[in-house]
């Protein structure tokens, strides 16, 4: 049984939960490090690299697929994660993140527990859309003068109104329905408790959280965050993917700089958080956002399609399939600069006695050695020699 390591202080946990049959030996994997985690006084800050969900029995595995791609995100797509650890060690600063997709999840401390700050503005909104007397009317003035500014803009007297409307009581509603595992209120709302593993769960079905009928304007407001606010994840080009997401930071002071996002294209979808604390500066936490983001989305999906691989494909007649590199062969240009050589290197073969061409009769032979003739002699003519 070996014990997990400890680097700075901190004790590093790797877990990794597979599917099927798997998940025993995982099990009991993971009940070794808890034992360890006992014997080294409690592991608190782990890193969790990968934990893969099994589907209910019965179930279509990867039913959703990326567009142009014809295969799950999960099967195209694997974050960086021990790219974003070793950057992240080198980084000052209190950092978490997580990744969540459909059947799986990483994370680095993704159970720590920090600060909110505007991160916490989301739930606000969505805590805001879903009561009983919001929910099934139009938005009015006063409703859109509050939820705009808050997300967009991350205007903090706007999240008081909200807080002040929905309560601690309406927050801790909808982190329950949400499944958070660690998320608490605070007087100050701007303390209350997050975790990366958490504020994935959220965001990656945030819009199931929103009202229908109000579902397209909340989600609108994610998307347009102002351009003075859209430094790490908003300054990743991610063409194709709609991007939502909201930052949390401590007013410019660098104790706090969150980022929490939502990555869709057709039903595929991810969603990732990086929560950071104590970076020193405002600017350099931002360096760090993006940083981490950076690492954990190289290689992600962005073409419009993706580069055929020379697979089988079909070309005219189905009973000889060729590939692609035959194909292009197939239909290559051909300069008439190499005509001449191509004619003298035929002229140095050797007259096909023995083969397929001997063996040919009248005018299937005539047809062959036309064939065979460079091409400028198989011009048709012209002028005034052409024949009518």
């Amino acid at each position: 049984m070996l014990c997990p390591l400890s680097y700075g202080g901190f004790a590093e946990e790797t877990v990794v939960v597979l599917r099927g049959r798997a998940r025993r030996a995982a099990a009991i994997a993971l009940a070794a490090s808890v034992t360890c985690a006992a014997s080294l006084g409690g592991v608190t800050n782990g890193a969790v690299i990968s934990r893969a969900r099994a589907p209910k029995r019965g179930a279509k595995r990867h039913g959703c697929t990326v567009p142009s791609y014809g295969a799950a995100l999960s099967h195209l797509w694997r974050p960086d994660v021990r790219s974003a650890i070793r950057y992240a060690r080198g980084r000052a600063g209190d950092i978490a993140f997580a990744v969540r997709l459909e059947h799986r999840f990483y994370g680095y401390r993704p159970f720590h527990v920090e600060w909110s700050a505007s991160v916490l503005k989301p739930m606000l909104m969505v805590a805001y859309l879903e009561r009983p007397g919001v929910a099934h009317r139009t938005l009015n003035g006063y409703d859109r003068s509050l939820l705009a500014p808050m997300i967009t803009a991350s205007d903090n007297n706007a999240a008081t109104t909200v807080r002040s409307i929905v309560g601690n009581a309406g927050l801790r509603a909808l982190a329950a329905r949400v499944g958070m595992e660690r998320f608490s209120t605070d007087p100050i709302w701007g303390k209350s408790h997050i975790t990366a593993a958490d504020q994935t769960r959220f965001f990656y079905r945030i819009d199931s959280f929103i009202p229908g009928r109000h579902r397209a304007y909340a989600m609108h407001l994610l998307a347009s965050i102002t351009p003075s606010q859209r430094w790490g994840i908003g300054r990743i080009a991610l063409p194709h993917w709609h991007v939502y997401f909201k930052g949390g930071w401590g007013n410019g002071t660098g104790r706090i700089d969150h980022q929490v996002a939502l990555l869709t294209r057709g039903c595929a979808r991810a969603s990732l958080a990086v929560l950071t604390m104590y970076d020193g500066s405002h600017g350099y936490g931002q360096a760090t956002l993006r940083g981490i983001f950076t690492r954990l989305l190289r290689g992600f999906p962005t073409a419009a399609r993706p580069a055929n691989r020379g697979g089988r494909i079909r070309t005219g007649e189905t009973s000889r399939p060729q590939t692609e590199r035959s194909t292009r062969l197939s239909y290559a240009p051909r300069s008439n600069a190499s005509l001449p050589a191509r004619a003298e290197c035929a002229a140095r073969q050797p007259a096909p006695a023995s083969s397929s061409l001997a063996r040919l009769d009248g005018r299937d032979r005539t047809s062959a050695r036309a064939a065979l003739r460079p091409r400028e002699d198989r011009r048709p003519r012209t002028g005034a020699g052409a024949a009518l």
